[in-house]
């Protein structure tokens, strides 16, 4: 029985760490292949968002890890493009017009959005929302803490978000309500139930993040470090291979792990 034709995969930000980690473990994974990539300015196999067209029509799954403004713009310029095919966020810094925009396109095309790809973060995020639902908010309270590279442009990270979020979510809560980035001055007492989130920014650190469980006789750590960036890099191609083919709907890495959530 002959193989598969290898899933073609064009790369948004293609000249970015993460887009260049991407193709280069693709051109080594067995049933992928990269159509082309998109960036802010062109190179061999590269074009601009504005001419895309030709690539997104050519390929299955379009994988993103560029930055807001570039998704937008391949959403406003090319959504039609991407109707029956598959897509893959892995850029963070998402705003509400945008998550709308991704919504929309979920009733005509497979979306999968991760904040980060790897086994561990996802299974991070899985003990998070459960020793939440354990740990009552009157008794211990949390801290989200997360550090990365001097280059990182959004802060906090999409994945302490979602590891913030997770907890909230172990609660019953909805994060808006509880969360606190950093604090600074004379912030008072601490209220019952808040998650504060703190960033941490410099050298070359990959991507760090603690989930700290704070109570006044006893406390709960739970952390993921990321060693390498090839570790987002597979999650994502097997998240690509997942989610092609996929009828339309909004999806997760948690999916793809078959962890459900």
């Amino acid at each position: 029985m002959p193989d598969s034709p290898p899933i073609r995969i064009a790369l948004s930000g293609a000249s970015g760490r993460m887009g260049r980690a991407l193709a280069r473990l693709a051109a080594e994974t067995s049933g992928c292949a990269i159509a082309g990539g998109i960036a802010r300015t062109t190179g061999p196999g590269v074009v601009t968002v504005d001419d895309a067209g030709p690539l997104l029509a050519a390929m299955d799954v379009l994988i993103d890890v560029s930055a807001p403004a570039q998704l937008t713009a391949i959403l406003s310029e090319h959504g039609d493009r991407l109707e029956g095919r598959a897509l893959v966020v892995g850029t963070t810094g998402l705003d509400a017009d945008l998550e709308a925009a991704l919504d929309g396109l979920a009733e005509h095309t497979a979306v999968l959005v991760a904040a980060n790809f790897s086994l561990g973060v996802n299974l991070l995020l899985d003990l998070a929302r459960r020793a939440a639902a354990v740990l009552p908010g009157q008794q211990f309270d949390v801290e989200v803490v997360e550090a990365h590279h001097r280059a990182k442009a959004d802060a906090p990270s999409g994945t302490a978000l979602a590891l913030a979020r997770a907890v909230a979510e172990g609660r019953g809560e909805q994060l808006e309500g509880l969360r606190r980035d950093g604090r600074s001055g004379r912030t008072g007492a601490r209220p019952v139930n808040e998650i504060g989130l703190h960033a941490i920014r410099g050298g070359g650190v990959v991507g760090e993040h603690r989930v700290l469980f704070l109570g006044t006789r006893e406390r709960i750590e739970l952390v993921h470090g990321a060693l390498d960036r090839d570790v987002f890099a597979e999650g994502a191609l097997a998240a690509a291979r997942w989610v092609a083919g996929r009828a339309p709907g909004r999806f997760g890495m948690a999916d793809v792990l078959g962890m459900g959530g």
